[in-house]
């Protein structure tokens, strides 16, 4: 399986962007996708999880209410939303695939993942 991200780039803090993850086959459907970032210097931190039908979903703290996952199965696509981001979301962003049909915050608990896309948030 392969992941492809995409929708990073540079923004204006208080500023949105839509992130966007393809699965090259259909092998995400009865499982949970999230989306995990790492900023320079950090560990992987979890951000927002989706189950394999899309009725459930978790956020972390930090992005809770700015923040907005979202799957069509259709295509095997995953998406976030981001809204009023600051210079702190600024971090390469990942989406999985997980090893379940409901999200966990572990990255251990996912089998697939993509290569990353950049979000630089400017103050």
């Amino acid at each position: 399986v392969q992941l492809q991200a995409s929708g990073g780039g540079l923004v204006q803090a208080g500023g949105s962007l839509r992130l966007s993850c393809a699965a090259s086959r259909r092998t995400s459907s009865n499982n949970a996708m999230s989306w995990f970032r790492q900023a320079p210097g950090k560990e992987r931190e979890f951000v927002a999880g989706i189950s394999w039908n899309g009725g459930s979903t978790i956020y972390a703290d930090a992005v809770n209410g700015r923040f907005i996952i979202s799957r069509d199965r259709t295509n095997d696509r995953v998406y976030l939303q981001m809204k009023s981001l600051n210079p702190e979301d600024t971090a390469v962003y990942y989406c999985a695939v997980g090893r379940r049909s409901y999200p966990a915050r572990s990255p251990r608990e996912y089998q697939y993942w993509g290569q990353g896309t950049l979000v630089t948030v400017s103050s």
